[in-house]
């Protein structure tokens, strides 16, 4: 068999693989993720799955790969030892943040730590002026000085962020040439390279973090590379972005950061696929793994893209709370609650799910790998949703008694009530949780939850997903199928595509259209030559606007053949779409203009190979319903013997290797023609 594509999507938990042929989905796998050499599990996952599906790695013609190696490198601070060069007077800036308090009443707020400690931050003597001009040359001899100290310090990084020198990177490329002089084996970033717009604070931040994990990620692409070529596979990985696009291995080991959230844009990009085959352009993407959850807006057909992301936040819901990284990533909520997650009681006695997880190292007490804490996973085994025989499709035999164990010593006995009781409500709580989340992030993008279908995927996302769209009020719940892998299914989907952005502030009505033609064109030729050997490449134009005097711009298409007229019409569109309202009577303006280079999207099949004819029915057993009268005999279907057109009615089970569907009682599901299964709760 030729022409084979591979999506492979390391999660905190499960490492997935989906293989797909011109016909559709030909082979998935999921195997723990082995944290201290993440490509091992890649290697062993393909291994294992070509194996029994009896496929050849030799005929693989492309793989794309997404990882949680960069936010997690940054959250448990692994990263290389990294120096910070600023413009004097500005080393603190990573310190000061924003100066605001993201809980104005918390005494005891905390803020993540910076990833460069003030002892390794430097001033710099020189100063450019916001047009461009020079106003304090470089002090190039204390730049050899400071590098040289620093080399023999064992210092590994070093990031330097001038003051506007995204208008005149002249200074900064100057210390990357003295640095490299004096210091060669100094790794180098510079914010005019990694992220060239306006806001100190937040280039600052994302240039550090670039840097600081850039080590790391070359070692860990490399060592992939060198497994899967072992192994047979010829083409080089691709990578997927945080923003649905995927990138060359280079790309990606030069701008790290970019591949910080590849993982959940991989899945909100196949939900979009198998939304737009139903019809649906307006849904909600919600995917529950192991470690996480994450629920993402798609509108008009696409995920919503936003350039302002945290990591390491300290109250998950809190903006401000976290590292800020300015660059691309797919608009979505996550919060810390997956089937690894802990369940615990907290000091005031209450009943509390995650953020902290079991992981796959030992894991929830039912994997019998040493772990002890009561997680989503044993409650869910409890409460009869999961068969402890067919977990991974038998690859793991659930301890049923364990699970028990933990939920009764931890949570049943000091509540007082009975383990169905407590393992129920760590199944509500973490739906109540995530639609909480849901509503908030839905609302503020200007869309009512529950009028939208919800798309659910990941390992545990299809057992809760009804759960959820009941406690949010949304109408219908779609398990596409391989959804316990559907975020590496969605890698399949997306195109070669990288993102580009100059600040240059200015009244739209002042424009020069000369001017700006040659900011998109030199942006556009980047793209071009970035994209050089792919197919046609396109380019999507952005201006990034708001009224004089706002503090934030919302984007806004940049049209062929625009004008400053068509640019304010456009503009008043996009916020009263956002806002419901028009803003005041002030002049509007452009800070950013950005550029999507891309290639075309790849044709694919995302079917199920044909159905197995048969009997779908697997049997029946005890699942815990308690507006039904508690547990229920509840009867369990094999999804691969479902043809399209099946119905069956609440409550029923549906299985395949790697998810689970729970259909509640007074709940309906039918067969989509693409095997989706469609839950109306």
């Amino acid at each position: 068999m030729t022409g084979l594509r591979v999506g492979v999507d390391i999660g905190g938990t499960f490492t997935d693989l989906c293989v797909l042929d011109a016909t559709g989905v030909v082979a998935v796998g999921k195997v723990l993720t082995t944290h201290d050499e993440p490509a091992r599990a890649v290697a062993d996952g393909l291994a294992e799955t070509f194996a029994k599906a009896g496929l050849d790695p030799g005929d693989v013609d492309q793989l794309v790969h997404g990882t949680t190696l960069v936010t997690n490198a940054l959250i448990e601070r692994k990263g290389s030892r990294t120096a910070l060069l600023a413009t004097a007077g500005f080393r603190d800036v990573l310190e000061m943040r924003r100066e605001h308090r993201y809980e104005l009443y918390d005494l005891g707020i905390e803020l993540p730590e910076p990833l460069v400690p003030r002892y390794l931050r430097f001033d710099v003597p020189e100063r450019i002026l916001a047009d461009g001009t020079v106003h304090t040359g470089l002090d190039e001899d204390y730049v050899a000085r400071l590098g040289r100290e620093l080399d023999e310090r064992g210092i590994e990084a070093v990031a330097v962020c001038f003051l506007h020198a995204f208008t005149n990177p002249e200074h900064e490329r100057r210390v990357a040439e003295v640095l490299g002089r004096v210091a060669p084996r100094l790794r180098v970033a510079l914010s005019s390279d990694v992220v060239p717009e306006i806001r100190e604070f937040e280039r600052t931040s994302t240039t550090v973090a670039n840097v600081y994990v850039q080590d790391l990620a070359e070692r860990y692409l490399a060592d992939l590379e060198r497994r899967l070529h072992g192994l047979g596979v010829r083409p080089a990985p691709h990578i997927m972005l945080s923003h649905g696009g995927i990138a060359t291995v280079a790309t990606a080991a030069k701008y790290p950061i970019r591949i910080l959230e590849s993982g959940p844009a991989g899945g909100a990009l196949a939900a979009s696929a198998f939304a737009a085959e139903a019809g649906e352009n307006d849904l909600l993407a919600f995917d529950m793994g192991g470690t996480t959850a994450k629920l993402c807006l798609i509108a008009d057909g696409a995920p919503l893209v936003t350039h302002e992301f945290e990591v390491d936040r300290k109250y998950r819901l809190l903006p401000g709370s976290g590292l800020p990284v300015k660059v691309p990533v797919t608009d979505m909520i996550e919060i810390g609650v997956g089937g690894g997650s802990i369940a615990r009681i907290s000091r005031l006695g209450l009943l509390t799910v995650g953020p902290d997880s079991a992981g796959s190292e030992p894991g929830p007490a039912c994997y019998g790998r040493g772990g002890t804490e009561p997680t989503v996973t044993d409650a869910d085994l409890l409460l009869g949703y999961l068969d402890p025989a067919y977990f991974l499709g038998g690859g793991i035999a659930l301890d049923v008694e364990a699970a028990r164990k933990a939920v009764r010593t931890r949570i049943a006995e000091p509540l007082g009530v009975s383990v169905e009781d407590a393992a129920w409500g760590i199944h509500t709580s973490v739906n109540e949780d995530m639609a909480n989340a849901a509503r908030v992030h839905a609302v503020e993008r200007g869309k009512d939850p529950a009028k939208l279908p919800m798309y659910t995927f990941g390992g545990a996302g299809p057992v809760h997903g009804a759960g959820v769209a009941r406690a949010l009020g949304a109408p219908t719940v779609v398990a596409p199928p391989a959804a316990g892998v559907l975020s590496a299914l969605g890698f399949l989907t997306a195109p070669l595509a990288f993102d580009f952005v100059r600040s240059a502030r200015a009244a739209v009505l002042d424009l020069s259209w000369d001017e700006v033609d040659a900011l998109f064109a030199e942006m556009e030729a980047e793209g071009a030559a970035l994209l050089q050997g792919s197919a046609e490449v396109t380019h999507r134009r952005i201006a990034e606007m708001r009224y004089a005097g706002q503090g934030y711009e919302v984007r806004v298409p940049v049209r062929a053949g625009s004008w400053p007229e068509t640019l304010v019409s456009d503009f008043t569109d996009v916020y009263r779409s956002l806002y419901r309202r028009t803003g005041p009577a002030v002049a509007v303006e452009v800070l950013n203009w950005r550029v999507v280079s891309s290639t075309p999207a790849p044709e694919v099949s995302l079917r199920l190979r044909e159905i197995v004819a048969g009997d779908a029915r697997k049997g029946r057993r005890p699942a815990y319903f308690p507006a039904a009268g508690g547990f229920v005999d509840t009867a369990v279907f094999d999804r691969y013997r479902l043809p399209p057109g099946s119905r069956l009615e609440g409550p029923a089970i549906v299985e395949e290797r790697e998810s689970t569907v729970v259909v509640p009682p007074g709940a309906g599901c039918e067969v989509r023609a693409d095997a989706s299964l469609a839950v109306v709760v």
